[in-house]
């Protein structure tokens, strides 16, 4: 349970996050195209994530979660992108990228382990 409750916290703050970098995007760097992308994906993966709190079974669980897994790996896409067109500096990349990342092993564990326990 615990695990479900952090990754829960983790990534809406994470899409708090990733709305802050989309509204600093587009305002200050006038970019809109790839920010746009890391906004839907990045938001994403809290919302696939509380669909899975609420399935209707472990079926429904582990592919609302493999979702969000594939969310969270399509972000951590845009961030590299981003970081790679200097639309984000060094310091920016590095910080929201580790967030990302950390989201995504989180999923990557809930899910072997629900795979392997069969719960």
């Amino acid at each position: 349970m615990e695990e479900k409750t952090l990754i829960k916290d983790k990534s809406f703050a994470f899409a708090v996050r990733v709305i802050k970098v989309y509204k600093h995007l587009s305002e200050t760097k006038k970019e809109y195209i790839l920010s746009k992308q890391l906004l839907r994906a990045g938001t994403s993966i809290g919302a696939n994530v509380r669909e899975a709190q609420n399935a209707e079974s472990r079926a429904d669980f582990i592919h609302k979660l493999a979702i969000a897994q594939k969310e969270a790996g399509e972000t951590v896409y845009w961030i590299e992108l981003l970081g790679a067109t200097e639309y984000l500096s060094d310091s920016e990349f590095q910080s929201i990228n580790a967030d990302a990342v950390s989201v995504l092993k989180i999923l990557t564990a809930i899910l072997k382990s629900t795979k392997k326990n069969g719960k």
